[in-house]
């Protein structure tokens, strides 16, 4: 088990941390029905931050940042010596979980995508954990939710006796929402991203091969070219700068200098 704690990844404070020591934290905090902010990020979720002072600020306070792709886990090797044999992926994390969840008795929420997604992967999950319970799942709305419909889900979240809350809104809309609802919902909220969708069967994931050498992100851009192509070009070159700098101590890469977000719109 490796937990190294928090260190810096080009001014994004990301946990040098292995799946073991992550799924502990996660099931612990979820049978004390403790509130707790998780996401797992890869380079674009990490630039996200970099790019954007609001969301570096979000990002930087949540409990538990896992180093979801392979070059966010090198740099924590190469910048931290942190000796990571590998990275912590969303949608293995997400998996380990509920198998984790069903022998510990700890039952569990699904929120975001659609309802046929959910369902999908709500009967898949339970196909493959049978002693898993699902206590609530709820569809995204695919909007921004007014105050009353935020305090409306905390409630149904809480009252479904689950003690870890899933959330797949895609990045960065689901890390927003596990920041401003993680003080509304006393339990872990993990935002795992494409995981709903793998899992349901109803996209495609990269083969082992390539998720093995950080090629994950060029399986995706082949399926989807019109919506990725500017992404990756653009996100890859730019982290891979900035963490050579840090590197070479050219970029100071500090984690204090982001900006408070106010008035917090709320996508759900």
């Amino acid at each position: 088990m490796i937990d190294l704690g928090k260190r810096s990844v080009v001014g994004i404070n990301v946990n040098a941390i292995d799946y073991e020591a992550a799924v502990t934290k996660i099931i612990d905090a979820g049978k004390a029905r403790q509130s707790m902010s998780v996401t797992a990020l890869a380079v674009h979720g990490v630039m996200t931050g970099v790019s954007d002072s609001q969301h570096k600020y979000r990002l930087n306070q949540f409990d538990l940042v896992c180093p979801d792709g392979q070059p966010v886990r090198w740099a924590l090797n190469k910048l931290h010596k942190a000796n990571l044999s590998d990275r912590v992926y969303g949608p293995e994390l997400t998996l380990r979980l509920c198998e984790a969840a069903a022998k510990s008795g700890v039952s569990i929420f699904l929120f975001g995508a659609t309802q046929e997604m959910l369902d999908q992967f709500a009967e898949k999950l339970c196909e493959k954990y049978p002693g898993l319970v699902i206590a609530g799942k709820q569809a995204s709305r695919f909007r921004t939710l007014s105050t009353t419909e935020r305090d409306e889900l905390a409630d149904k979240i809480n009252t479904s006796g689950a003690g870890i809350c899933f959330v797949g809104l895609g990045c960065p809309r689901q890390e927003v929402f596990a920041y401003e609802m993680r003080d509304r919902v006393s339990m872990p909220l993990v935002a795992v991203g494409a995981a709903f969708a793998f899992h349901a069967g109803m996209l495609e994931q990269a083969p082992p091969w390539m998720q093995r050498n950080g090629l994950e992100w060029f399986f995706r851009l082949s399926r989807e070219p019109g919506r990725l192509w500017k992404r990756y070009s653009t996100t890859n070159p730019a982290f891979a700068t900035l963490a050579i700098l840090q590197k070479l101590k050219l970029y100071s890469a500090r984690t204090d200098t982001g900006k408070q977000p106010t008035d917090e719109v709320l996508f759900g």
